[in-house]
């Protein structure tokens, strides 16, 4: 399942691609034909992202729209959705978001992995057809967005957007200030539920998935079994703040690295791979080298050398080092 980070990127690919632009809405596949039908023709006017959850504000061709008149769409792309992209030239799109288990990661390329857009013959740009069971397609006039198996897609009035936010814990990529950090502490202080756990819980904080839970907190030092009420407030804090720079950096760049540059020894090969949208970049953290514990279960801990433990907490696999993480 992609982690907020990359649903931030999304959010900002739409913006770039489609803000301010009437857009063709369709559900080729069928599914989402009623929704599809409300936002149709429709000014695409934001794209904004709160953890793992996706909203995008349409409003009125013609018009600003006065917040009754906004219509939302909220996405969450779950295990199995996707964003797929082609455009005709004229902007870098992003090919492919989502889907980590079918396309592993995110890879980002011109149209069509860097071939010709299609022509009519009169020279304009036509969209390729759908690939798949297409849920959603957003159409502009120079790029369309594919949306394929995602968990949710529906269209929100403001107050029903408002009502899922406030099931959400607070967004370490959000601007939250100090607000968002003592609600998270508060939240994780006031439970015997293990921190690894509550890590992973979109009510406590949003955004956070696998990986940064793991990464989180091999870098403060917890152990993710400890009891959330048990962890000092300071470190729960110390916690926060290295996720609001690490999840940040994440949606700056397209992939996750977590390591410190003195730390940053590649394992041959021998942990699992974690593909990021910046393989192939010369100048980028080899991802064999960019994570501390996750996927590393076996091979040695890179600060103290004892083995990288793992176990399956709430029905994922947790990755932690025995002993840095007392």
């Amino acid at each position: 399942m992609p982690e907020g980070h990359t649903v931030h990127r999304l959010a900002r690919a739409l913006d770039g691609l489609f803000g301010g632009e009437a857009l063709a809405v369709s559900s080729p596949q069928g599914r989402f034909a009623g929704g599809a039908a409300l936002l149709d023709g429709r000014r695409m006017a934001s794209a904004e992202a709160w953890g793992k959850q996706l909203f995008c504000a349409f409003a009125p061709a013609d018009d600003d729209g006065t917040p009754d008149d906004v219509r939302w769409l909220r996405v969450h792309l779950g295990l199995y959705g996707a964003w797929s992209f082609a455009g005709d030239g004229s902007a870098d799109v992003v090919h492919a978001i989502g889907a980590p288990r079918r396309r592993i990661g995110e890879r980002e390329s011109t149209p069509d992995d860097g071939g010709d857009p299609d022509v009519d013959a009169a020279g304009e740009w036509v969209a390729p057809a759908p690939r798949g069971a297409v849920r959603l397609r957003l159409l502009g006039a120079h790029a369309v967005a594919d949306l394929t198996g995602p968990t949710a897609c529906e269209v929100l009035t403001g107050a029903e957007k408002a009502a899922v936010e406030s099931r959400l814990g607070p967004d370490p990529i959000r601007d939250g200030g100090d607000a968002a950090r003592t609600a998270f502490v508060e939240r994780v202080r006031r439970s015997r539920v293990t921190v690894g756990q509550q890590l992973m819980d979109q009510a406590v904080i949003a955004g956070v998935g696998n990986i940064y839970r793991a990464e989180a907190l091999f870098r403060a030092g917890v152990d993710p079994l400890r009891p959330g009420c048990d962890v000092p407030a300071a470190v729960l804090a110390q916690v926060w703040d290295d996720l609001v720079v690490l999840m940040r950096d994440g949606a700056d760049r397209g992939a996750i690295v977590t390591t410190r540059p003195e730390h940053r020894v590649a394992d041959g090969g021998g942990g699992r791979v974690t593909r990021q949208n910046t393989d192939g970049d010369a100048d980028a953290v080899p991802r064999d080298a960019s994570f501390y514990v996750y996927h590393r279960d076996g091979l040695p801990c890179r600060v103290c050398g004892a083995p990288v433990l793992t176990k399956e907490l709430a029905g994922r696999n947790l990755f932690w080092c025995g002993v840095c993480q007392v």
